[in-house]
């Protein structure tokens, strides 16, 4: 990790509504300097933000941040550190579990960090519409997995095939869910309430699934304001992971 740069994530609490990009990456990938027009306010240029390394993302999550790479010219050549306005979180206690849902879940077999890079892989298809997850992100989550902050939930068929699941990062009582997937009907709602299970210890956890879309709010998903999830933040930092304890186990 790195040790000599000073963090120049801005608060994105102070970000105007109608911004959801909060900051870009001061250099590109190769180490280029990029410019904003100085009429733009935000987002901001960050050179702490400018690469992938385990230490900067934590920092970024602790913040309200989350990376996506950002394209410049068509390319994918520097980080967009993002915050929306309007926040999708789930508490694990009021997902919706449906009894069709309840039956499905008795056909697969889920488990917690058994193939974290396979998930990942499964996630950044390239095949898949509106794609984003790229080598960088693979080999930044990789990373955090090795720390013990990022963490999978695999979901098998029955013939022993990686059926679905999920990836994300777990700082103290926060799970930011990153990415899921599924080949096989069902799968990824399977891991998203195995989660909530692991989860659901009455202590407040909240899992963070950044952008609100219909498939989410279905499942119980809340929209909550960017100030709103900010606030709260820090709270939920000081609380114990749970998904490391559940590994120790």
């Amino acid at each position: 990790m790195r040790s000599d740069q000073v963090n120049d994530f801005p608060d994105p609490a102070l970000a105007p509504e109608e911004t959801d990009l909060i900051a870009i990456s001061a250099y590109d990938s190769t180490g280029f300097p990029l410019e904003i027009n100085p009429q733009i306010v935000w987002p901001k240029l960050t050179k702490f933000g400018s690469n992938w390394d385990p230490e900067t993302l934590v920092a970024a999550y602790r913040a309200g941040l989350f990376p996506m790479p950002y394209e410049i010219d068509g390319n994918e050549s520097a980080i967009g550190w993002w915050s929306p306005h309007s926040r999708a979180i789930f508490y694990p206690d009021q997902i919706n579990v449906s009894t069709s849902m309840k039956a499905a879940m008795k056909k697969f077999k889920i488990t917690v960090d058994q193939d974290f890079e396979a998930v990942i892989r499964a996630c950044g298809n390239p095949q898949r519409e509106s794609g984003w997850i790229n080598e960088d992100v693979i080999s930044a989550f990789i990373a955090l997995h090795k720390l013990g902050i990022a963490h999978s939930i695999e979901v098998w068929d029955r013939g022993g095939q990686l059926a679905g699941g999920l990836y994300g990062i777990e700082l103290g009582g926060i799970f930011a869910g990153e990415s899921m997937f599924h080949v096989t009907s069902n799968a990824s709602k399977a891991a998203l309430v195995h989660l909530g299970e692991l989860l659901n210890d009455g202590s407040g956890r909240i899992i963070d699934t950044q952008w609100m879309t219909s498939h989410l709010e279905s499942m119980g998903a809340k929209a909550i304001k960017r100030t709103e999830y900010c606030e709260i933040l820090p709270n939920l930092l000081e609380k114990p992971p749970a998904i490391s304890s559940f590994r120790r186990l």
